[in-house]
């Protein structure tokens, strides 16, 4: 199959400008470029779908760029919100724009400029005066050809100022920029940016020839089987900074999805080719309980955001639970699978009273029948003595005591004098 069949066959494409035309551009090689909003200071897996849609395409010929929105950033896409965006200052912006940068090299093959480039917008769009931007621009767009676009009209109600407004223009100026200067003929976007993908797919045919040869598709944003927007969680964004969400909870939030979204997120995510993913998904519906698709998503995604080693770490630390091995965590490990029960108590208590002020056990009667039936361990060993002292010497690190009482129910217990 074709990029395009297989891009199809893995749910990536939602709208194409011509099918016949893009078909058509990428049998030979192309230039394509997304672009990146650098709104906050990590992109998260939700990002990671389009990172992955650059790298498919590169691996196919294809020279990429990824162009981070150092200057449209500055005033906010209206795409998908409500209501206007809060400015970030600029050193907020600059940060962050720094910051994404740095994540696309991780993910880009840049070895060569003919291969894969990474700019900013801010370059050019910052070399703009008033007068340029509305006389060479700004005349290609009639009001009511902006007000009828969905980014726009679904905000008139709640109010849209000319900041917002203009974005598309904005967009469309990167798109005319990198055709002229990169002979870019191809821009990728999420299911929410069609209309600013076509905005600069009309700007070109409007200044360059209406016969020019340039294309927009846009890929479907992600959605889990209850409708939510992927890539969230209780605990916040899936961002791809380990620092902003760990590797162990990125482990987590996959091996966890539903065994109809492990499925789907494969052929989203895994570079494996079409025949391999069949085999994983027939392989897990003959198999379900054993979490094959799950597994085989959270290892490769994992893998490529954050390598091999952390993959390995993630899967230790979720196997900790099963083989009860907490001496062999680290410290930070330790408050990453149990920190948000994190209990603090006095050193010298006995245990059976530790149980009770824990709420592992109401009453000293309750409290001495599990530790005596054999039900209680500290840091993964059984205990039995209700009247052991808990003092450093019961502790990881000197005050650290991860009570388990029963299968199910953990504790984690920091020592203070």
């Amino acid at each position: 199959m074709d990029i395009i069949e297989e891009l199809e066959w893995r749910g990536l494409i939602k709208d194409l400008s011509n099918e016949e035309e893009v078909k058509k551009l990428l049998s030979k090689p192309q230039t394509i470029y997304c672009g990146f909003d650098p709104s906050a200071a990590s992109m998260h897996v939700g990002n990671f779908v389009m990172i992955s849609m650059l790298m498919r395409l590169q691996k196919a010929g294809h020279k990429i760029i990824a162009v981070v929105g150092g200057a449209t950033g500055m005033i906010g896409d209206p795409s998908g919100k409500s209501k206007e965006r809060n400015l970030l200052g600029d050193e907020a912006l600059k940060e962050n724009t720094q910051r994404i940068k740095e994540q696309l090299e991780r993910f880009i093959d840049l070895t060569n400029p003919e291969k894969g480039m990474i700019l900013n917008n801010y370059d050019w769009i910052s070399k703009l005066n008033v007068l340029t931007y509305l006389r060479d621009y700004g005349k290609y767009f009639p009001i009511n050809y902006m007000i009828n676009k969905d980014i726009v009209a679904s905000r008139l109600q709640s109010g849209i100022s000319y900041t917002e407004f203009s974005y598309m223009i904005l967009q469309s100026i990167d798109f005319l920029t990198l055709y002229r200067n990169h002979n870019c003929r191809i821009q990728i976007g999420g299911g929410d940016q069609w209309g600013n993908l076509t905005s600069g797919l009309e700007l070109i045919r409007k200044t360059e020839g209406v016969e020019t040869e340039v294309g927009v598709f846009t890929v479907p944003l992600l959605l889990d089987q209850n409708g939510k927007k992927f890539g969230k969680s209780e605990q916040g964004a899936l961002y791809l900074d380990p620092k902003m969400c760990s590797p162990y909870r990125l482990y987590q939030y996959f091996i966890n999805v539903s065994d109809d979204d492990a499925a789907r997120y494969l052929k989203v995510f895994s570079f494996k080719t079409p025949e391999e993913i069949n085999k994983i998904i027939e392989e897990h519906y003959a198999n379900l309980g054993a979490r094959i698709a799950q597994k085989a998503l959270a290892t490769e995604l994992l893998t490529i955001i954050h390598g091999e080693e952390k993959m390995q770490e993630a899967i230790n630390m979720a196997n900790t639970f099963f083989s009860g091995d907490f001496k062999s965590l680290k410290e930070d490990q330790i408050m990453e699978l149990l920190g948000s029960s994190l209990i603090e108590q006095n050193e010298g208590l006995l245990l059976e009273d530790l149980l009770i002020n824990i709420k592992a056990a109401s009453s000293k009667r309750e409290s001495r029948e599990f530790i005596k039936g054999n039900s209680v361990s500290l840091n993964g060993d059984k205990v039995n003595d209700p009247v052991m002292v808990i003092d450093k010497n019961s502790a990881l690190y000197d005050k650290y005591v991860i009570v388990r009482r029963g299968k199910k129910n953990y504790y984690l217990v920091k020592l203070v004098k």
